[in-house]
């Protein structure tokens, strides 16, 4: 049993090893490449842009809601031709019967075609069509402003996720060193106790802290890899090759100036243009509910021939004279028309489009007053940042000349292992400090950047 535990540590150490070799093998990919292949490879962006063809299709089918109906009509008829005189409304199933009443039936058939070219035009209404095309164009720019946004947030989506991957290297790389002290140690406790300096049972713990550090690697590891696969989903890189580079954070460091540089940008913000694109909309339909109940100008055209096979003095003829046109006929005229029942219509309509309205400017300042509550925690995180990275090299140098006082100590048998054990969490615990505050600082940095809209700016100060 013993024997098949150590085989299984031994496999799973080297799988380990395995893949931290081939990942060192691929060559870091710095947080502007990366951006870069999210830009051109994520599927919501991809879908968000065929959503920006889907409006500008939509605007085209607007501009062109102007053009005039023409119809063209033709039928060939054979029936009677026997009317009574009488008023009614037409169904739409009644057939029309335009010869004049008789003074008696005749039920004779009768043959008669028509043909009609008629052009039905709504050549004005008061600003009606311009208010529908700036609604379209609007609409066009509330999606190129949610595209814009997305792209924005999925950067700073990517980003977060970068630092974090980078972060969780630095503790890989801590708890490599780590694993190599705690060999270290079990080597001279070893080496003691077979000398009889020391007891066997400090072998045990020096075995048992060992294990549990290549354990917290194994599951750091995992975790790399986690965060690797979510970067990958989004840029199309495969997840082995996204490797951070882990010098960019303290080139972010050794540049404290460009904290002072940053001003907040919210007037070109995606977040905010994106909120103004919607208000801006909801006024432009506003506008086109005060114009849709306009009166409308109506230019009305019509030109006809018919024939048929009763003549002008009422003979029935034979139903082959019925073909072709004996009479020609045009009609031109304007209308106006306009439903006063609209004006209540439009007031109802135009009330609910104002509480839409409202309630996008009310979007809007919420937005704003958002941002600028995220720029200032970004600032106290800066500023609490800065001053772990000034404090935390002293910690760091004292916890590493502690341990190194202590292993000596150890080594001559003027202390025991569990002394030597706490040393080494604090030296341990001191260098994970460090890297969660270098982390702190360069996400808090981004996290400004983001708010302020000043991504390249920060961007630029890496290599």
């Amino acid at each position: 049993m013993q024997i098949l535990k150590r085989s299984t540590l031994v496999a799973v150490i080297l799988f380990t090893a395995v893949g931290a070799f081939a990942q060192q093998n691929n060559p870091p990919i710095t947080l502007k490449t990366l951006l870069y292949q999210v830009n051109a490879n994520a599927p919501v962006l991809i879908t968000d842009s065929a959503a920006i063809g889907i409006r500008k299709a939509q605007a085209a089918e607007t501009r062109s809601s102007w053009l005039p109906n023409l119809k063209l009509n033709y039928q060939a008829d054979i029936g009677t031709n026997n009317n009574v005189a009488g008023p009614y409304f037409g169904f739409g199933i009644i057939p029309s019967d335009s010869r004049g009443v008789r003074t008696q039936s005749n039920t004779t058939a009768v043959s008669a075609n028509v043909g009609i070219a008629a052009l039905d035009w709504e050549v004005y209404n008061f600003g009606a069509y311009g208010a529908q095309n700036k609604v379209a164009n609007s609409d066009i720019q509330v999606e190129q402003s949610q595209f814009a946004n997305s792209k924005y947030q999925l950067q700073s989506y990517a980003i977060g996720n970068y630092l974090q991957l980078l972060r969780l290297q630095n503790f890989l790389n801590i708890q490599a060193r780590n694993i190599q002290r705690n060999v270290e140690i079990r080597r001279s406790v070893q080496s003691l106790a077979k000398s009889g300096v020391r007891a066997g049972v400090d072998t045990s713990i020096a075995e048992a802290e060992l294990s549990k550090a290549r354990l917290n690697y194994i599951e750091l590891a995992n975790q790399v890899k986690q965060t690797q696969l979510q970067l990958s989903a989004i840029s199309g890189l495969p997840y082995q090759s996204i490797i951070p580079d882990t010098a960019s954070d303290q080139e972010l460091i050794n540049q404290p100036a460009i904290v002072q540089t940053l001003s907040a940008d919210t007037a070109t913000h995606p977040l905010i243009n994106y909120y103004q694109s919607v208000y801006q909309n909801s006024l432009q339909r506003e506008e086109m509910v005060k114009k849709s109940y306009n009166p409308k100008i109506m230019l009305e055209a019509a030109a006809w021939g018919r024939g048929s096979s009763v003549d002008a003095n009422d003979h029935f003829n034979s139903l082959s004279t019925g073909w072709g046109f004996d009479r020609n006929n045009y009609l031109v005229g304007i209308g106006v028309s306009y439903n006063l029942f609209d004006l209540r219509r439009r007031q109802l309509k135009l009330r609910t489009q104002k509480a839409t309205t409202s309630y996008n400017a009310r979007k809007l300042q919420e937005q704003k007053q958002l941002l600028s509550v995220n720029a200032s925690q970004a600032d106290v995180e800066m500023q609490t940042a800065q001053q772990r990275l000034l404090e935390i090299p002293h910690q760091l140098k004292a916890a590493n000349d502690g341990y190194r006082q202590k292993l000596s100590l150890y080594k001559n048998g003027l202390t025991d292992i569990i002394e030597l054990n706490a040393a080494l969490n604090i030296l341990y615990r001191a260098e994970t400090d460090y890297a969660q505050a270098k982390f702190a600082y360069s996400n808090a940095l981004f996290q400004k950047a983001v708010t302020d809209n000043q991504v390249n700016a920060v961007l630029n100060l890496l290599k």
